[in-house]
């Protein structure tokens, strides 16, 4: 009874880590708004996209020697290992709210950034699997719960730091949001104490007499890495730019500097939140319609939506509830904003998708290919990173176009390059 009772306080902890991997995750996109309001920085798009480009840095760095760490020193060391490292980041963080000058303060964010995404990769090397150890014949379900709860987290993260922000401003400060980084060092130091004391076993190593091949004979191996790296980059660029986009008094966009910032957040947010229910549509259908028919449509549909945006006049407008600073209410946002928030439905499926094509018939290659998806994920620093270096240079819809060269390749992926042949 005392191992049950542990095992359930121990996958309720992991099901709130994988509410810390989004917070973390998409903490940066609404931090670096604020950061590019400072002088020094001048509004630069591609510096604010800096902390995000640092947070996906880790993942290449970290991805395969993460799943190593976890065959050394286990799944419980590995976790308590990931949780530390997390607090440490978000106190990094912190503490450049601290620092008063620049470049000293914008540096120590970065560091802390960087920090954080070492976390956030050990994280999810080791919660899937843990969950899985831990929920036994029930695994997938609180899999699913665990997931839904990442998306709800990414829904709230960018609304909160909306509302804690107010209105945007050059004396708007890290500091700002110290609310929400005492929660996530608070929610971290719980958890790492609670899976401290539950033990946690890892899985005993079978012997199936199957030699693991290479990942990198296959060549729709290979075509899925390229679009997993794609699509993490397409999955965060799109809300990431929308933030700034409408936060900004001369983007066009026609917002109130006093609610924009606000109402940024909540839009941006809403993406995140069509995810999570694009995910529970994908986990009732799944059953029946394949991965690739998914992948297809979902690719096609959202290359549709960031097309129509593009072309879109900011004069063309639409309505949607939200936070406006003081209070819910309907605000008008450009027509192109609402269709790119739309494709969080897209976006939502695409992972499981892309990674279930990529491996099949890898046999026991699976595992190496698994290291080689989580170092990619890097794609969700470098492709925001690129869209915001031409939003500056060029325009904020113009930016879109790095998502409509990535969505072409997921199709393609689909239709063309998923299909199993060795390279």
């Amino acid at each position: 009874m005392a191992k049950k009772n542990g095992n359930i306080i121990a996958i309720i902890t992991m099901v709130f880590l994988f509410g810390m991997i989004s917070f973390v995750t998409n903490l940066a996109a609404p931090l670096g708004n604020i950061w590019k309001m400072q002088p020094q920085i001048a509004g630069s798009n591609a510096l604010g996209m800096m902390g995000n480009m640092m947070n996906f840095l880790a993942y290449a760095i970290m991805g395969i020697p993460a799943g190593n760490l976890l065959s050394k020193i286990g799944y419980k060391k590995t976790i308590l290992a990931a949780i530390a490292v997390g607090f440490l980041g978000v106190f990094v963080q912190f503490l450049s709210g601290v620092v008063a000058s620049f470049p000293t303060n914008f540096v120590v964010y970065l560091l802390g950034a960087f920090i954080c995404g070492f976390s956030v990769c050990m994280l999810n090397t080791v919660v899937n699997p843990a969950l899985k150890i831990l929920g036994g014949a029930r695994s997938n379900q609180y899999i699913q719960v665990g997931g839904s709860f990442n998306s709800l987290m990414g829904t709230l993260t960018p609304m909160f730091v909306g509302a804690l922000i107010g209105q945007l401003t050059a004396q708007s400060a890290i500091s700002d949001v110290n609310p929400l980084l005492y929660i996530a060092m608070g929610v971290f130091a719980a958890a790492f104490v609670i899976l401290l004391f539950i033990p946690i076993e890892d899985p005993k190593a079978e012997s199936k007499g199957e030699v693991a091949a290479s990942p990198w004979q296959f060549r729709h191996f290979i075509f899925g890495i390229i679009a997993i790296f794609i699509y993490v980059g397409v999955e965060v660029g799109i809300p990431g730019t929308l933030n700034f986009y409408l936060s900004d008094p001369e983007s066009g966009a026609g917002m109130d500097p006093a609610t924009a910032a606000s109402i940024a957040g909540f839009v941006a947010g809403t993406y995140w939140f069509l995810m999570l229910v694009g995910r529970l549509i994908s986990t009732v259908i799944s059953g029946k319609v394949s991965s690739r028919a998914q992948l297809t449509c979902v690719s096609a549909v959202a290359l549709l939506l960031v097309l129509v945006a593009i072309f879109a006049s900011p004069a063309t407008r639409a309505s949607m509830p939200a936070f406006t600073g003081s209070g819910f209410s309907m605000v008008n946002i450009p027509l192109s904003a609402l269709l790119l928030v739309l494709c969080g439905l897209c976006t939502s499926v695409m992972w499981g998708t892309i990674f279930d094509l990529a491996v099949e018939g890898l046999g026991a290659a699976t595992e190496k290919a698994s290291g080689i998806f989580m170092a990619m994920v890097v794609g969700g620093g470098i492709l925001p990173l690129l869209q915001n270096f031409i939003a500056d240079k060029v325009s904020y819809m113009g930016s879109y176009w790095v998502i409509v060269c990535g969505l072409a390749f997921i199709l393609f992926f689909a239709l063309v390059g998923s299909r199993i042949k060795k390279a």
